[in-house]
């Protein structure tokens, strides 16, 4: 979704400055690498379009800042690569044979599922809240629905709404999470997992 405001504020010799949104509201932060174009520099005070993210601290920041009247170039998603939704996807694929083939009661699939959707929302609610300088979900609490079974639909959340895609320190513990997850699935799908399973299951 792209928004409009006006350069109120711009410090060519460091290259950045804020825009005020048209109708109000907070200033958003705006580098000149964030420009489609970079063959006209902003003086202060341009009517501009903007797309909105969020920086590794949660503040607002503009991409693919175009004046008006010129078209803007789209914003390139961080982590572009098609293999990580293609891994999530195989996975979840793996986990309905397994349940099929009854390696797995259905309770693990269904457990999968909404852990994702519960995950998704949690990333969504988040990106809302830092946009909007609200309380925040905690990372913590993100990687904990990531562990239990939601990393599908973290996943999905970070390659549709581009939210937490590009802290390295939340990424690197989020595939750590992955790791442990899938981990853990492999472990009941082994003989003495299984067993484990049954057990817990019947004692249920």
């Amino acid at each position: 979704m792209r928004y409009q405001g006006r350069i109120t504020t711009w410090k060519d010799d460091k290259g950045f400055g804020f825009i005020t949104p048209n109708g109000g509201g907070e200033q958003v932060f705006v580098h000149f690498n964030a420009f489609s174009s970079r063959r006209r520099r902003p003086a202060g005070n341009e009517l501009v379009t903007y797309e909105l993210s969020v920086d590794g601290k949660g503040r607002a920041q503009a991409n693919a800042v175009a004046f008006v009247g010129e078209r803007p170039v789209p914003a390139k998603a961080p982590g572009s690569s098609k293999l990580p939704p293609l891994f999530a996807v195989c996975f979840l694929l793996l986990v309905l044979a397994a349940v099929v083939l009854g390696r797995l009661p259905i309770a693990v699939l269904v457990l999968y599922v909404v852990a994702s959707l519960v995950a998704f929302f949690a990333y969504v609610v988040d990106k809302s809240a830092a946009l909007r300088n609200q309380w925040r979900i905690s990372e913590k609490t993100l990687h904990l629905f990531a562990l239990v079974g939601g990393w599908p639909g973290a996943l999905a959340a970070q390659r549709l709404i581009r939210h937490k895609s590009a802290k390295a320190s939340f990424l690197m513990m989020f595939w750590l999470t992955v790791a442990v997850n899938c981990g853990a699935l492999g472990w009941l799908l082994s003989p003495s997992g299984a067993r484990t399973l049954e057990t817990l299951l019947r004692a249920v």
